[in-house]
C-alpha cells in the first residue's frame, strides 16, 4: 500500500507505519460508541459546594499549594477565522445595492451586521482599527457615514489592516479598560498571577501556539509583562509549545484509501485538541490549571473565577492526599486488613465515583489490592461543570469502561449512538455542561510524573467528512483532550457558577455585557 516515498514522509513526521495502518483500520471500522449509564447530576456524580464550605476548600489550596509547583495550561493555537465567519459572509456577498442596503437596515437584531457597525465603538479593537485606517489617510467615522462597510471589514480582517482574520484568538483585543485594551492572552496572564502564583511570587503559564504566531505572543508579552507583574506583585514566566507533527492523522478518500495530493504525497491533517496531551505530558508541575483561550472576562468579573479555581484546586489536593496515603499503605510490605481494603474500595466508589466491575473478586485480598493500586495510582482531575443552558458540546456522565467498571466521563454527542433511543435519552437529560475548567494532578504519590499517554482511550476518536480541493474526504481527530485523552484518569465533577463560563465563539459575543468593562 505504501511506497518508499510514503515511508519517508511518515519518518519525517515521526509517525510509524503501524500507527498509519491502525488509523486506516479505524476509518474502515469506525470507533465504538460510548455506553452511557446515566447523566451525572448534583449529589450523583457532581458535587455542589455549599457556601460555608467555599472558604474551607480555598484555604486548603492556599495552605497546601505552598509546597507544590503550579502551572496554567492554555490551548491557544486556534485561528480566529471562525469567530468572524458572519463578517466574511457579508464581505463576500454584499454588493452595496439599494435593495441590499434597505435589507441591511431592516435587520437590527443583536447578531446582525447592522448591530456590528452600529456598535463598532463598543469593541475593544475599535481604537486600533481607527488608528490603522488613519495611517491610510482615511477616517473611520467618515467611512461609516458613507456606508463603506466592505472597506471597513477589509481593514479589520485582512493583512492590509489589523489582520484579525488571520490571527489566533489570543492576540485579539477582547476587553476595553479606561486607559488601554487587553487581548485574551493578557487576560490569562492576569488570571495566572491571581490564582496560580507560588509562595515566591512566580506564576507559570504555558500556551500551545502555532510556530507562525509564537513571535507575536512573545512580542505582546514583552510589551505588557512589567505592568502586570508590578500591579499583581508577581513574576510571570511564559512558555510555549506547538502541536507535534507526530500527532497529525492521515486523511482518506470515501473508499478509505489514503488521500493523495497532486505531488503524490499523502494528505495529513492536525489531530485536534486531543493531540495536546503530548504537550501536557512534557510539562513538569504538581498542579495544572487548564482553561481555553477564549473563556475570559474583564477584571470586574474575575474574582469569582479566582475563587472557584482555588476551590477546585482545594478539592484536588484534599482527594489527592487521601489517595497518596492509601497508596503508601498499598505500596508497603505490611499486611493490610480486609477492613482497610474495603474502606479504600468504598472511597473509590463513593468519592471517586468509580463503580467496580461485577467480575471483581472483592473477597480476594490480593486481587482487590492490585485493583485498588491500578485505580488509585493514576492522574487525577477536578472538572468544573456549569448548568446546561443550551450550549452545544460535551457534558458529564456516568459511562461504562472497557474493564467493566463505571466512572465519570466528559462525553460529546458524537461519541454516542443517537439512533439508540435509550442512549439519546440519557444524553438529552444531562443537566450540566463542560466549560473546560480543569485542575489536574499529573504526578504520582512518589513525586514522579505520570506518562499521560498511558491513560488515553484510543477508541474514542472522531471521524468526520470534509471537502478538500473540491473532493470529499474523511478526517480523523484523536481522542479529545478532556474526553478520551483523559478517559482513564480519576475524575471529580464540581459545579461552578455559570458566570465563570463566558467563551467568545463569534465576534458578537464581545458585545455581551459580560465582556464589557462597565
Amino acid at each position: 500500500m505504501f511506497s518508499k516515498q510514503d515511508l519517508t514522509q511518515f519518518e519525517s513526521k515521526n509517525i510509524s507505519q503501524e500507527t498509519i495502518e491502525e488509523q486506516i483500520k479505524n476509518f474502515t471500522t469506525g470507533f465504538p460508541k460510548m455506553k452511557l449509564k446515566k447523566p451525572a447530576a448534583i449529589d450523583d456524580g457532581i458535587t455542589k459546594v455549599q457556601d460555608e464550605d467555599l472558604d474551607i476548600y480555598e484555604e486548603v489550596y492556599n495552605t497546601l499549594s505552598k509546597n507544590f509547583s503550579l502551572l496554567k495550561f492554555v490551548p491557544a493555537s486556534g485561528a480566529a477565522s471562525r469567530m468572524f465567519k458572519c463578517l466574511y459572509d457579508f464581505l463576500n456577498t454584499y454588493q452595496d445595492t439599494e435593495d441590499e442596503y434597505l435589507n441591511f437596515l431592516s435587520h437590527k437584531g443583536p447578531e446582525t451586521m447592522f448591530n456590528f457597525f452600529n456598535r463598532l465603538e463598543d469593541f475593544a479593537f475599535y481604537g486600533d482599527l481607527r488608528n490603522i485606517i488613519l495611517e491610510k489617510d482615511m477616517e473611520l467615522e467618515k467611512m461609516l457615514d458613507k456606508n463603506q462597510f466592505k472597506q471597513i471589514l477589509d481593514m479589520l480582517l485582512s493583512r492590509k489592516g489589523l489582520n484579525y482574520g488571520n490571527l489566533p484568538k489570543g492576540l485579539l483585543k477582547f476587553h476595553r479598560y479606561k486607559q488601554y485594551s487587553r487581548t485574551s492572552f493578557e487576560e490569562h496572564l492576569v488570571e495566572t498571577l491571581n490564582y496560580a502564583k507560588n509562595q515566591n511570587g512566580k506564576a507559570n503559564i504555558h500556551l500551545t501556539v502555532s510556530d507562525e504566531h509564537k513571535p507575536l505572543f512573545e512580542e505582546r508579552f514583552e510589551k505588557t509583562r512589567d505592568k502586570f507583574e508590578e500591579k499583581y506583585n508577581g513574576e510571570l514566566k511564559v512558555s510555549y509549545s506547538s502541536q507535534k507533527a507526530s500527532t497529525d492523522t492521515i486523511a482518506v478518500d470515501i473508499n478509505n484509501e489514503p488521500y493523495r495530493n497532486e505531488d503524490g504525497s499523502i494528505l495529513f491533517r492536525p489531530g485536534g485538541h486531543g493531540a495536546l496531551i503530548e504537550n501536557l505530558n512534557e510539562l513538569d508541575a504538581d498542579i495544572v490549571f487548564i482553561k481555553n483561550i477564549d473563556n475570559i472576562v474583564p477584571d470586574r468579573l474575575k474574582e469569582i473565577t479566582y475563587r472557584y479555581k482555588k476551590v477546585l484546586a482545594g478539592f484536588l489536593l484534599e482527594y489527592q492526599s487521601y489517595l497518596f496515603d492509601y497508596l503508601e499503605e498499598l505500596d508497603s510490605e505490611k499486611e493490610i486488613s480486609m477492613e482497610k481494603l474495603n474502606e479504600m474500595l468504598a472511597f473509590l466508589e463513593d468519592k471517586l465515583c468509580t463503580k467496580s466491575p461485577a467480575a471483581l473478586h472483592t473477597e480476594d485480598p490480593i486481587k482487590l489490592k492490585q485493583y485498588l493500586i491500578k485505580k488509585f495510582n493514576r492522574p487525577i482531575r477536578v472538572c468544573g461543570m456549569v448548568k446546561n443552558e443550551g450550549e452545544p458540546g460535551g457534558g458529564p456522565f456516568w459511562a461504562r469502561n472497557h474493564d467493566g467498571s463505571v466512572s465519570l466521563q466528559i462525553v460529546e454527542g458524537s461519541q454516542i449512538d443517537k439512533s439508540d433511543t435509550r442512549q439519546k435519552n440519557i444524553f438529552d437529560r444531562s443537566t450540566h455542561f463542560n466549560p473546560v475548567d480543569l485542575v489536574c494532578g499529573i504526578k504520582d504519590f512518589k513525586g514522579n510524573k505520570f506518562d499521560l499517554r498511558q491513560y488515553i482511550d484510543h477508541q474514542t476518536g472522531f471521524i468526520s467528512e470534509k471537502s478538500y480541493n473540491g473532493n470529499n474526504l474523511k478526517a480523523m481527530e484523536l481522542p479529545g483532550l478532556w474526553n478520551g485523552a483523559m478517559s482513564d484518569w480519576n475524575t471529580i465533577f464540581v459545579e461552578v457558577p455559570i458566570i465563570t463560563f463566558n467563551p467568545v465563539k463569534t465576534v458578537f459575543d464581545l458585545l455581551r455585557i459580560e465582556h464589557r468593562n462597565l
